[in-house]
């Protein structure tokens, strides 16, 4: 069982955003100091429901004050980015972690990011797969060109190459070039990633059932597409979820559904759509209640039964779990301290 932390840089109400960006850098280094897997970042724009604009800007920057966990983006949101220059990010950050960075990838949503930063609609209702394929090539290829309806340009070297790490850190990190990971939301996304046998970042408002379906949907989908057995079972899927910690049993749950709701309402409210069409909002306090009851939220050996009930359900192993439900950065460090201390223990 590998467990990490889900990075928001959630901005609550009466924070402004640097106390958000603090308590997140903190949530990191503790993940480490506790001994978790892994931390994962999310990138956001012209939101308090987070205010990391750059999930690789600031993994770079934990994965300089780390020394052993993985970092990765859940998710850099493909539309906003060109895949080359993204590529060229993911290279430099796993080459020079020694191959600690992972490369999560999504199609986000229909947001005025589109507009602000060029993509356009399109981008994101017909242009991910493009995107997609471009940025493998250049994590896997020497030359490279573009040759796709968005992406045309003449062929040119791939410097650094992602593949190029020193002797003995490619073996160390078990991968010749960074993990690359896609958020599925639907059949269609889930199709996509198994056709290149990609693992899948499954999001937290979903529960075991549906999550399970989709990893079957996606063990099929990869035979389908030729993939050997070995590489069908062996696909590490992540599944992202929330932990609160604490000794009582309805501590933990008491603490978010006093604090997440107002933080959920101001950033969920906050979403502007590209082209105006209508978005119906999650109701925040139900939506908090949907969580506490999904995931590993209460005393320790309820969190560690919910978190092997999933394994055990779904067959995924990895967890990326929200820790900062609390806003507050001492309540936040002491929920990681307790997911590895109290937690992990009961796992193994």
């Amino acid at each position: 069982m590998r467990i990490g932390t889900f990075v928001l840089a959630a901005q609550f109400p009466g924070q402004g955003p640097g106390e958000a960006l603090h308590r997140a850098v903190r949530s990191a280094e503790a993940a480490e100091e506790s001994g978790l897997d892994s931390v994962w970042l999310a990138e956001h724009h012209f939101v308090p429901y987070g205010v990391c604009p750059s999930a690789t800007t600031l993994a770079a920057l934990l994965l300089g004050r780390t020394r052993r966990i993985r970092v990765g983006t859940a998710v850099s949101v493909l539309p906003n980015h060109h895949p080359v220059a993204l590529g060229e990010q993911a290279a430099l950050l796993h080459l020079t972690s020694g191959g600690r960075f992972s490369l999560g990838v999504g199609r986000g949503g229909p947001w005025v990011d589109l507009e602000v930063f060029g993509g356009g609609l399109d981008a994101y209702e017909n242009g991910f797969p493009e995107a997609l394929e471009l940025l493998l090539d250049w994590l896997r290829e020497p030359r490279v060109a573009g040759r796709g309806e968005r992406f045309g340009f003449r062929e040119v070297a791939v410097v650094p190459r992602a593949d190029e790490l020193l002797d003995g850190a490619a073996e160390a990190a078990g991968t010749s070039g960074p993990e690359v990971i896609v958020a599925c939301t639907s059949p269609k996304s889930v199709r996509l990633a198994a056709g290149r046998a990609l693992p899948m970042l499954l999001g937290m408002h979903c529960g075991d059932e549906e999550k399970a379906e989709m990893v079957a949907l996606w063990r099929t989908a990869a035979r389908e597409a030729g993939h050997p057995p070995e590489v069908v079972e062996g696909a590490a899927h992540v599944s992202a979820g929330v932990a609160q910690i604490a000794d009582g049993p309805g501590d933990a749950t008491e603490t978010l559904v006093k604090t997440m709701p107002g933080w959920l309402r101001q950033g969920l409210d906050a979403h502007v759509t590209v082209d105006a069409r209508h978005r119906v909002m999650r109701d925040p306090v139900a939506y908090t209640e949907l969580l506490c009851a999904l995931h590993p939220v209460g005393p320790p050996k309820l969190a560690a039964d919910r978190l092997a009930a999933t394994a055990e359900r779904t067959g995924i192993t990895r967890f990326t779990l929200l820790v900062e439900g609390s806003g507050d950065l001492a309540a936040t460090e002491e929920n990681v301290r307790r997911l590895g201390a109290d937690v992990l223990p009961l796992l193994t």
